[in-house]
């Protein structure tokens, strides 16, 4: 039995064409069955694998999960809601702040993992340019290794066009000084969801992310 079922997929597509509160209304009970629900479960079960591997995870699903619900308040794109589900398995939960863990979320577009330092702040930023800045050679070993190059290719995230000046001679030996951020991300097709063993495949993908999570926590943290 899969996790995820179709109807969590034709959901969203439905909501891409109807979103708005008369439709998602109408469809509440749908949406509480075929995604809120097995969402959950799903990420119980990671939450329980997770912290089998890391002591620092405590926590349930609702500390995880991203509301629906869009904040539209400041936003130019005024559509109501969300057009996945998401969650973020950490030791702060879907707070984004602390230290690393995965991110991974589910629509009809795509199935997808992510992990590292989305939106650092400006103490952290400025500490893992320093540490790249003295020796990068621990990030290159980590993002050299095979897995990782299989599972996210590289290092992805914004860059600056300019730096401050304690940077720029090392920037020259070291072009990951200019991100400002630094996550990986790895993305399938939707129907990869349904695969029965949804959770050990995302597991797989935040083992070879740890190495990763384990060199920003250390740096980002001085």
């Amino acid at each position: 039995m899969s996790w995820i079922e179709q109807d969590f997929l034709d959901f969203f597509r439905e909501l891409d064409q109807n979103c708005h509160r008369e439709w998602f209304q109408e469809n509440k009970k749908r949406y509480e069955k075929s995604v809120k629900q097995p969402f959950e479960s799903l990420v119980a079960e990671l939450i329980a694998l997770v912290s089998s591997e890391d002591n620092r995870i405590q926590m349930t699903p609702k500390d995880a999960i991203f509301r629906i619900y869009k904040d539209v308040r400041f936003s130019k794109d005024k559509l109501p809601y969300k057009d996945h589900a998401g969650a973020i398995i950490a030791p702060n939960g879907r707070k984004m702040d602390g230290p690393v863990g995965m991110y991974f979320e589910i629509s009809d577009k795509r199935l997808a993992f992510a992990s590292g330092l989305y939106a650092p702040d400006k103490e952290a930023l400025l500490a893992v340019r320093r540490a790249l800045a003295v020796d990068s050679s621990g990030l290159h070993k980590v993002i050299k290794a095979k897995q990782f190059k299989q599972m996210f290719g590289e290092i992805q995230g914004d860059k600056n066009k300019v730096l401050p000046a304690e940077f720029k001679e090392a920037a020259k030996a070291e072009p990951l000084i200019f991100n400002k951020q630094f996550y990986i991300w790895a993305e399938y097709p939707a129907d990869e969801a349904l695969r029965d063993d949804l959770p050990q495949f995302l597991m797989e993908h935040w083992r070879a992310s740890r190495a990763l999570a384990k060199w920003l926590d250390a740096v980002s943290s001085n």
